[in-house]
């Protein structure tokens, strides 16, 4: 479903739709203080030529539309790691020097923290228990779909009380088989990942997050993929389309009020 307030337009997944409390959306590009016209909302500490003032101003407008807290994030390294983040961390960098390296994805075990996922071509992955209320999100690129840090992150949430069966999980506009080319693909990417292979040196990166999805144990039918390619969207910064400067997000978090 697409919203627009305030100058912004996101989106939000119909499969959480039935739970108010998790508060939740991916960002198109529109709507910032970023780029040539000051008008494109990067969320990411990506590029020195974007002002650092301009990324928290962007990140500021995000998150109050949503009505969350300032949120967490990471600085992504194409990793496997990942950083539980409680509320008495109090974690929400205003500067790239606080900003923790090397994890790609973050669980909230408790209510009240907010996360947040940078991404232009890779995937978004949001992961949800609305029993536990036990909230993920990861950063899965190509290279972390080959070390399966989808799978790494539900087995760090089950550790706190989630239960696969019972998990959702929505994947935000990446790169579609019809971009997502490797050219050397023998040397990149593991020989299973050929069974998505849609045309030549193409693969269906959506199809294999689908694929270890429901290894993990999450059932099919909560399963909700946006299907939206970011170097075909004009709506979303993409990297290989050229947008190395900027990126979008995915941002969530889970309201205590809900609860009292």
């Amino acid at each position: 479903m697409q919203h627009t307030r305030d100058g912004l337009t996101w989106h939000t997944f119909s499969i959480l739709e039935p739970y108010p409390e998790l508060r939740h959306g991916y960002f198109t590009r529109a709507g910032g203080s970023s780029g040539p016209a000051r008008d494109e909302l990067n969320l990411a500490f990506a590029d020195e030529r974007d002002p650092v003032e301009n990324v928290l101003a962007n990140i500021d407008r995000a998150r109050a539309v949503l009505g969350l807290p300032a949120p967490a994030f990471v600085r992504q390294t194409h990793g496997a790691d990942i950083s539980v983040v409680m509320p008495a961390h109090n974690y929400h960098p205003r500067s790239p020097e606080e900003v923790r390296y090397g994890f790609d994805a973050m669980i909230a075990p408790e209510p009240d923290v907010s996360l947040l996922i940078k991404v232009a071509d890779c995937q978004g992955v949001l992961l949800y228990d609305p029993v536990s209320r036990i909230l993920g999100l990861a950063h899965s690129g190509w290279r972390g779909s080959v070390q399966n840090i989808i799978a790494a992150t539900v087995v760090k949430m089950t550790r706190y009380g989630a239960v696969p069966q019972r998990m959702l999980a929505a994947v935000a506009p990446s790169l579609g088989p019809c971009c997502a080319e490797f050219v050397h693909h023998a040397k990149e990417l593991p020989p299973r990942f050929t069974d998505h292979m849609v045309s030549e040196n193409h693969f269906d990166f959506w199809a294999i997050s689908r694929e270890q999805l429901t290894g993990c144990g999450i059932r099919p039918a909560n399963i909700e993929i946006a299907g939206i390619c970011t170097k075909c969207s004009p709506e979303f910064f993409s990297y290989r389309g050229g947008d190395q400067w900027g990126r979008f997000g995915i941002m969530a978090g889970v309201s205590q009020e809900h609860f009292e």
